[in-house]
């Protein structure tokens, strides 16, 4: 049925883009609608758009500084926002139980902070998606919202593992602090891959395999890890043009 995924997405973003708002409100609705309707998708379609997803972040990650990351207006909003939401939001939902709202009587105050703090998470991907459409993943107000984001993904990686149970394979530090230490290494690759084609594919190899399926493999959220690879290179002079590429070929 992938065929019909993408006929009605396109349908829908095109139809949604005449009346001034993003094709992905469109692209949404077709998927809400399709699956309402029981109808899945494939094989062919989950695998393009986990690479679209991937490439988004990545390129978007090249755009970002780590310095970024620890400005007050990104670290101390991002925190303050969670912790205020997971605190009104678990009152909120022990005090509607407490009423008696039928689907939540009896709900424990752990159950409670679970809940609250999935619904203190922004989507990445959307959020990120709007502002290149935009053109304003570059502004100052862009690059404080992705930075937020960030912290909230690294803050869902620590719930996960976290409410799982278990803690991320030991080969993740390893991991992080050898890409770290291999930065240079990647900087003399991209230098060396000139201009063209051979740029995307690199830059596919990074976001994908160094950064998607390395941190999978250990336990780590994919799109995370095609985010931090991109961060790693953002100060790299061609970190522009990978940029570029790959959001087209996105």
């Amino acid at each position: 049925m992938d065929p019909m995924w993408i006929v009605v997405a396109f349908g829908l973003g095109w139809g949604v883009r005449q009346i001034g708002l993003p094709p992905m409100i469109g692209f949404l609705g077709a998927g809400f609608a399709l699956g309402a309707l029981g109808v899945g998708g494939g094989a062919v379609l989950q695998e393009a758009a986990d690479l679209g997803v991937w490439l988004l972040l990545f390129a978007i990650g090249l755009k970002l500084k780590l310095s970024q990351l620890v400005r007050p207006e990104v670290l101390a909003v991002a925190t303050t926002h969670l912790g205020l939401i997971v605190a009104i939001t678990t009152g909120l939902l022990l005090a509607f139980g407490v009423l008696g709202v039928p689907q939540l009587s009896g709900l424990t105050t752990e159950t409670a902070l679970i809940v609250a703090f999935a619904l203190a998470f922004s989507s990445t991907v959307l959020a990120v998606k709007v502002l290149d459409e935009r053109g304003e993943t570059g502004a100052l107000h862009g690059r404080t919202a992705i930075g937020i984001l960030v912290i909230q993904d690294i803050a869902a990686v620590l719930f996960i593992a976290v409410s799982k149970g278990s803690l991320p394979s030991v080969w993740a530090l390893a991991l992080v602090v050898g890409l770290v230490i291999g930065r240079p290494l990647v900087y003399k690759l991209v230098d060396r891959a000139g201009h063209g084609e051979l740029v995307t594919l690199l830059g596919l190899v990074l976001a994908v395999g160094a950064g998607a399926t390395a941190f999978d493999a250990v336990g780590l959220k994919a799109d995370l890890g095609a985010l931090i690879i991109g961060v790693l290179l953002a100060g790299h002079a061609k970190s522009s043009e990978l940029a570029k590429t790959l959001m087209g070929f996105k």
